[in-house]
């Protein structure tokens, strides 16, 4: 009887379990979702918080710039937090911040105050975004833990593709502060299912230790090269200012890079770019978030500045490209586990690098169904392009660095998108400022830079192509990689 009541008390605390650790996943999806909405909801809102603040373009590329360089700079340093701190610790420290800072940016009446909480919430994002997949493989047992990383990237792939027609509604009838006020609710609620739901966990090797000095001169070395191709065309790119900006990032890029290498326990582990195929599908990773963060943001202000779309048409605009994200991407990764990712990557590059030309042709005459080819292309090129680059990365490095190598692609995704506004926005800023100076009116001079950039992102995506096709070998698969025979093949 005994063994019976014993057996079946196990039974039910095996039952409780296996629900409490979805209810784990839920909470943690919560902060998910706000990090991946912010990602696009706020690209829609932009031509309406310029209007409505008095921006200048330099201070409107700031609003998305400063988001993505915070998040990419403190990523790494936040996924070493949640193991050295505990991750539930962390994922709710960076809820508090992420929430806090969202209604701060609602509220915000000056273009500094924007700004300035924008780069805060970039932190909150940064401390959260690592911390979701280790608590994933913390409370989920391998055989449980590949459908609820499907899971997360299915929330992810969500808000991505719902964030622009969200934010097209909210700033057409409710405000554009609204985009920010939504994250306060939902911020409240994971809060008080992450403290219910997820319990902690730390890593306990014996080596942890947070590495500032690789913190400091990374960030001051992304901010001063951010900064200087922000404000060069305002400032004068000969000028003091920004001539000791690029010197300050060449210095504080260089001693970042001394200082991992000389680093016992480094923030960014160089020696994973050894390794031929890591280090393409992270290049890959950085020359396409280069090229199309930078279009987001522009094409954003073209259809509506230029277009005259409303912010819900705007929105509606995104949709077929990041539908075509969520269906093809799955069935990309797939043909990649079967084909390598070489080839799968270089292809959706190049069609990235076509669709960006053929949105360069765009002008102010321009309806949807010229629009409408180049989203398409654009979507089914992204979607072969991140998948099968992440796929290769992370199978290139050993199974104990997979957490590592994830938050390198990532931190270079975000690196690329916030240089990618920076580098865009620099060649609108000089084309406008030189066609207006040539007599043409500024929705003309605008397109006109509109479309020098996205010919130059082309050519960005296109160099990425290359790089793939290049550097990226086909990997085994780890079954195969696991096999006696095949090691011996390799060898």
């Amino acid at each position: 009887m005994q063994t019976f009541a014993g057996f079946e008390i196990a039974r039910l605390r095996r039952a409780g379990g296996r629900h409490r650790r979805w209810w784990t996943l839920g909470a943690v999806a919560f902060g998910l979702f706000m990090i991946m909405l912010d990602n696009t909801i706020v690209n829609v809102a932009l031509p309406t918080i310029q209007r409505d603040l008095g921006l200048s373009l330099e201070e409107l590329e700031w609003i998305v710039a400063g988001y993505a360089l915070t998040f990419a700079a403190f990523m790494l340093t936040g996924g070493k937090l949640a193991d050295l701190l505990g991750r539930r610790k962390v994922f709710v420290a960076g809820l508090v911040v992420f929430t806090v800072t969202s209604l701060l940016c609602g509220l915000a009446g000056s273009a500094h105050q924007l700004i300035a909480w924008r780069i805060v919430q970039g932190i909150g994002a940064a401390m959260m975004n690592p911390a979701t997949l280790s608590i994933i493989a913390a409370t989920f047992p391998p055989r449980e833990r590949g459908r609820a990383i499907g899971l997360w990237a299915g929330v992810s792939a969500l808000a991505l593709a719902i964030g622009p027609l969200i934010g097209g509604l909210l700033t057409e009838h409710v405000g554009w502060s609204w985009i920010f006020f939504v994250n306060v609710p939902v911020g409240a609620l994971a809060i008080v299912a992450s403290l219910l739901f997820i319990d902690e966990s730390r890593d306990e090797s014996e080596v942890r230790r947070l590495d500032v000095p690789g913190l400091v001169t990374s960030g001051i070395g992304l901010f001063a090269l951010t900064y200087a191709l922000i404000q060069a065309n305002a400032s004068g790119w000969t000028s003091a200012r920004i001539l000791g900006a690029f010197a300050l990032a060449v210095v504080g890029l260089a001693a970042f890079l001394v200082i991992e290498l000389r680093s016992r326990v480094p923030l960014l582990d160089l020696r994973l770019f050894r390794d031929a195929t890591f280090t393409g599908a992270n290049l890959a990773t950085l020359l396409l978030s280069l090229a199309m963060f930078g279009v987001f943001f522009f094409v954003s202000l073209y259809v509506q500045q230029i277009l005259g779309y409303s912010p819900v048409k705007a929105g509606l605009t995104f949709l077929p490209m990041t539908v075509l994200i969520i269906l093809v991407a799955p069935q990309a990764g797939g043909i990649s586990d079967r084909i390598g990712s070489r080839w799968v990557v270089g292809t959706g590059l190049t069609l990235v690098g076509i669709s960006l030309a053929l949105l360069s042709r765009l002008d102010a005459s321009t309806t949807f169904a010229g629009i409408l080819p180049g989203l398409v292309l654009g979507g089914i090129g992204m979607a072969m392009s991140m998948a099968p680059a992440t796929a290769a990365a992370l199978a290139s490095v050993p199974v104990s660095q997979a957490g590592v190598g994830s938050a390198v692609l990532n931190t270079l995704r975000q690196v690329g998108g916030s240089i990618g506004i920076a580098v865009m926005g620099a060649i609108v800023a000089h084309v406008l400022s030189s066609s207006l100076s040539a007599g043409d009116s500024e929705p003309v001079a605008f397109v006109h830079g509109y479309q020098v950039s996205l010919r130059i992102a082309a050519v960005i995506a296109l160099a990425g192509a290359l790089t793939a096709v290049t550097l990226i070998r086909r990997t085994p698969s780890p079954v195969v990689a696991q096999t006696p025979d095949a090691s011996a093949r390799r060898r």
